[in-house]
């Protein structure tokens, strides 16, 4: 019975990741203008976090 459940829920997993896969695969790139005078590196957004001259700040 368990085994059976898991067998369910990975194929559940699988079956979402394909979906994912074929969204990303269909997905018109961004075309965005460029930043000016904007950060350097990573999207500090994107990790929740800011570094501004050696301290750190997260939200």
């Amino acid at each position: 019975m368990q085994e059976q459940k898991r067998k369910m829920e990975t194929t559940a997993a699988e079956r979402a990741l394909a979906e994912a896969e074929e969204r990303r695969r269909k997905a018109k790139p961004l075309d965005l203008p460029p930043e000016i005078n904007g950060r350097k590196g990573p999207e500090p957004t994107r990790y929740g976090d800011w570094e501004n001259k050696g301290i750190a700040s997260d939200f």
